[in-house]
């Protein structure tokens, strides 16, 4: 009702879990459209704290049952959570970015490459485009035309090695997820994932994470 919706892609989703479904992350509305998308109920890790919600639309993360992850420190409690659910068969949403502090692609967190290489599962990209406009639109009567797209299924993953290997490669499946989900969103919000070099530069100024003081644990 309050957009003009178009879901690209249906086709790709599989017939039920266990998955990882991902998506880039521009506006606090985000989840919704992946609810949307998806058709059947799914759980979501996110951050326990929702710097860039409207205080109005905050509890909806608690009444949904978000697996609340800390964006400082350790978050390993969340992360056998979500574990669980995915070797349960379930399927769980997450945000790679971990945030929503751009409307640009940046580096994906390692939390969404961990639970990928820990649990095996396959893993849905989708691409989101034109939720930063909804409310701006509808201050000016019109609906904006929000675009879902989903892309083919990747991995499954084989585990990752502990140590510094282990790290390299949860952030180089991070790399192949964020270029996936590249593919789906318009050229111009690709950010750092760009093929444009001029584009890619102005994005790293929005690239860092704004929780810097972060323990290098997946979270």
């Amino acid at each position: 009702m309050l957009t003009r919706l178009t879901i690209e892609g249906a086709k790709n989703i599989p017939e039920g879990g266990p998955l990882l479904v991902v998506a880039n992350h521009f506006h606090f509305a985000d989840p919704v459209a992946v609810i949307r998308a998806m058709p059947w109920p799914l759980e979501f890790i996110g951050g326990s704290r929702l710097p860039n919600a409207p205080t109005g639309v905050k509890w909806l993360t608690a009444v949904w049952g978000t697996v609340r992850v800390r964006r400082t420190g350790s978050s390993r409690g969340a992360l056998r959570t979500a574990e669980t659910v995915l070797l349960a068969g379930g399927i769980l949403g997450i945000f790679p970015e971990g945030g929503s502090w751009a409307a640009v692609l940046r580096p994906a967190r390692p939390g969404a490459a961990y639970l990928a290489t820990r649990t095996g599962v396959p893993i849905l990209p989708i691409g989101l485009d034109g939720l930063t406009e909804v409310f701006p639109s509808l201050r000016r009567l019109r609906r904006a035309r929000v675009t879902i797209r989903i892309g083919p299924p990747i991995g499954p993953f084989d585990p990752a090695p502990r140590g510094r290997d282990g790290r390299g490669e949860i952030d180089r499946i991070g790399e192949i997820i964020m270029r996936r989900i590249a593919e789906l969103i318009a050229a111009e919000r690709r950010g750092v994932y760009s093929d444009d070099p001029q584009v890619r530069a102005a994005a790293q100024v929005s690239a860092a994470y704004p929780w810097t003081r972060e323990r290098r644990t997946p979270a």
